[in-house]
């Protein structure tokens, strides 16, 4: 029996099983302080859901050997770029929210194969270098917010030029996954309405990743992530390997923020997806993944951990401590400091 525990808390580690215990403690807690339990485990249902993609896009890039994608925001950029155009087209339903996912994949697939030729003249410094062109993306993208030709009333300062820093969807496509096939569950305590349409669309996103990870190029991508040299001899090309997981990095990560969006209710433009990548890194490091090898159950372990914790945090946080923030505190601490931790463990980001 010692054996065995020992081998749960090597396989989990100190900071993992640390948080799955506070997570336990303020779901207890929260029944305790008499919180409305079911509203927000459907809540947590909900984020899961609606961030799911974006932590699934951290696979890939893990798998072919760069690591965490800190540069997710170049394929955020382009799902917006696919969301305010279908905006500026007038298209809603099924029809805009799919017309934003395809031109945003298509708009993030050759920046997704720059990006990862630079990562390729970088080799050693990837995660370092994706941080600082993702926050470089979104600084310029700043600019180019204020001058697109776009003219559509629901994206256009009333007074002056430029996009809005928020688009509401609600005339477009809010919630058109959440709101598909969704039913209530009656519970003693309340309704959870569960999103069937959101986790249907993840689930085909997982299913589409698993389906490419056992695929001859799949299969040679995690082969070159693991030993490059070894790939080499047996007549891989990592370079292209990489440049393979980049991409499609890249593409999931714009899918991701269209499905994000529908979800939230609103496109948030200029500042607001620049620290998203952390929170999709911490998402899928809290599941178990490391920064060298990754799995679709750690994605949606992760998520629900880590999403579980936000939304719990901040009602309890807000009955015990009225005047106080500590939930974002506990968002910093557990991100940053899983991360941090990650990579302590990673003997500079790569197995040798």
């Amino acid at each position: 029996m010692t054996d065995r525990l020992k081998s749960v808390y090597q396989s989990l580690g100190l900071p993992r099983i640390i948080i799955i215990l506070f997570f336990f403690a303020l779901l207890i807690s929260a029944g305790l302080l008499g919180l409305n339990v079911p509203s927000m485990f459907g809540d947590v249902l909900v984020r899961v859901g609606m961030n799911g993609v974006l932590v699934l896009a951290m696979i890939p890039s893990i798998q072919c050997g760069i690591g965490l994608n800190f540069g997710l925001s170049i394929g955020i950029i382009a799902g917006l770029l696919g969301g305010v155009t279908s905006i500026q087209l007038g298209l809603t339903g099924f029809t805009g929210f799919t017309f934003a996912i395809a031109l945003g994949v298509l708009l993030s697939i050759p920046l997704g194969i720059l990006y990862g030729m630079l990562l390729n003249r970088i080799k050693g410094a990837e995660m370092t270098v994706s941080t600082y062109v993702g926050f470089s993306v979104i600084a310029l993208m700043n600019i180019f917010w204020l001058l697109i030709p776009f003219n559509s009333p629901s994206l256009i300062f009333a007074i002056g030029g430029g996009l809005r820093v928020t688009v509401d969807l609600s005339s477009f496509y809010k919630h058109i996954l959440n709101d598909f096939l969704a039913f209530n569950i009656n519970t003693p305590s309340g309704v959870i309405t569960f999103p069937t349409g959101l986790y249907l669309f993840l689930a085909l996103c997982c299913f589409l990743v698993w389906l490419f990870l056992r695929s001859k190029p799949g299969i040679a991508m995690s082969a070159a992530g693991i030993n490059g040299k070894f790939a080499l001899a047996a007549g891989i090309n990592e370079n292209k390997t990489r440049i393979l997981g980049t991409t499609l990095s890249t593409a999931l990560s714009a899918v991701g923020i269209i499905v994000y969006a529908q979800s939230y209710g609103f496109y948030q433009l200029y500042n607001a997806p620049l620290m998203m990548s952390f929170a999709a890194a911490a998402g899928v490091l809290i599941g178990g993944a490391s920064v060298t090898r990754s799995k679709i159950f750690h994605v949606l372990i992760g998520t629900f951990l880590f999403q579980g914790l936000l939304v719990l945090g901040l009602p309890v946080a807000n009955q015990l401590m009225p005047e106080g923030n500590l939930s974002e505190v506990i968002r910093i601490i557990v991100s940053n400091g899983i991360i941090l931790y990650a990579l302590t463990k990673s003997q500079g980001g790569k197995n040798e």
